[in-house]
């Protein structure tokens, strides 16, 4: 997840360039003010305690802030992330905020300070007052807000100092020339993640040839059937237990691919990302992927289902038995056959495993080598340039 802490003083521009990063990054967007004004305007119980405090320019009890946060991130769990405009507001907040976002498997990527001079500050909010109707748009109040900041909300940058996650944007110029400031630092963050492909399909449907694929976006590229079929020729005791199932074209038993896939994962800790072929075959691989990816703050970013006919299959892993690249179970017919058969059963289930969250884009898989590899490099292309 894309989670960005939106930063400054009040009258920084703070809600301006929130609408922007929104509509650029599709985020859920938390703005702690127009929750509680919300809140306010309903009545709720919430909102008369909320009321008092912030018409005097004070910050609100962290109790009332948290209660409404948390069922705001749990809401929206399945987003590509969370904006948050004007939270943590506090040293304490920042704590609270980690410990939201651990709840739900991640954490802030990066926060963003709008640094603008104070009298430029008053001069805007007075401006506001103009037309805002907000009864915390006086000068009395602006004056306690902005110390309230000077005194609360200053040490939170330093928070995320320590953390390398606070980033100063110098809040004076355009809409867009603050945006843009904005958004280089949101890029730089990016090309900082993971970028993950699943590559999912029927046996027989091209997977194969998307290591080169990896090696062309400088990924990692991890195939379970070739690392397992290299534990199997180097008599491992992975390998050993292994065997059978991969004679026969069967799951191997998660136990043992999980182990392997760890292992490349540990192994390459500066990898830019990894496209995943064959893996996961079934919804509960799916769910271990997910768990293994999330302990490197990572997921998945695009799956890519290639989609062929049955006889196709058949066809060509038939034909692939008769060449050197024959492998045990191409040269069995009926063996073929039951491995069609499994993953219409079992992995074909796979892709609305992530369809609910994740992009899942589905290529057609017939035609020349050359015509399918190039369909999945654009679609593989697109999606790092829609990531960073």
């Amino acid at each position: 997840m894309l989670n960005i802490a939106l930063f400054g003083p009040p009258g920084a521009g703070k809600g301006t360039q929130s609408k922007k990063l929104i509509e650029k990054y599709k985020l859920a967007y938390i703005s702690t003010g127009d929750i509680l004004r919300a809140e306010i305007a309903k009545g709720t119980e919430l909102g008369q305690q909320a009321k008092a405090v912030i018409e005097k320019g004070q910050l609100v009890d962290d109790e009332i802030i948290v209660q409404i946060i948390e069922g705001f991130i749990a809401e929206n769990n399945g987003a590509r992330g969370v904006l948050f405009d004007g939270f943590p507001r506090t040293y304490i907040q920042a704590y609270i905020l980690e410990g939201m976002l651990q709840r739900v498997n991640s954490n802030l990527s990066c926060m963003i300070s709008l640094e603008v001079p104070k009298d430029e500050l008053k001069r805007r909010l007075l401006e506001r007052a103009k037309t805002s109707g907000r009864a915390d748009d006086t000068e009395t109040v602006i004056a306690n807000r902005l110390k309230e900041y000077d005194i609360k909300t200053a040490p939170v940058a330093r928070y995320y100092q320590e953390r390398n996650l606070y980033h100063p944007v110098d809040g004076i110029g355009s809409v867009d020339e603050i945006f843009d400031k904005i958004d280089k630092v949101i890029q730089d963050t990016l090309k900082g993640k993971l970028f993950n492909v699943v590559i999912l399909g029927m046996p027989g449907s091209g997977k194969s040839q998307t290591g080169k694929l990896a090696d062309e976006f400088g990924l990692k590229y991890i195939s379970t059937g070739k690392l397992l079929r290299e534990e199997v020729e180097a008599g491992t005791e992975l390998g050993l237990k292994a065997k059978h199932d991969i004679d026969k074209g069967s799951i191997v038993p998660d136990e043992i691919a999980i182990k392997i896939i760890e292992r490349e994962i540990n192994n390459h800790p500066n990898a830019k990302g990894f496209i995943f072929k064959g893996y996961p075959r079934s919804i509960v691989q799916a769910y271990i992927l997910d768990g293994l990816l999330r302990k490197r703050d990572s997921q998945i970013n695009l799956v890519i289902d290639l989609e062929i006919s049955m006889l196709e299959a058949f066809k060509r892993l038939f034909e692939r038995g008769q060449t050197h690249e024959s492998r045990l179970y191409d040269e069995n017919p009926e063996t073929i056959i039951r491995r069609i058969e499994k993953y219409e059963r079992i992995s074909a289930k796979v892709p609305n495993y992530y369809d609910k969250n994740i992009e899942v884009v589905k290529i057609d898989g017939h035609g020349s080598r050359e015509e399918v590899y190039e369909r999945i490099r654009n679609v593989i292309q697109n999606a790092i340039l829609k990531l960073r």
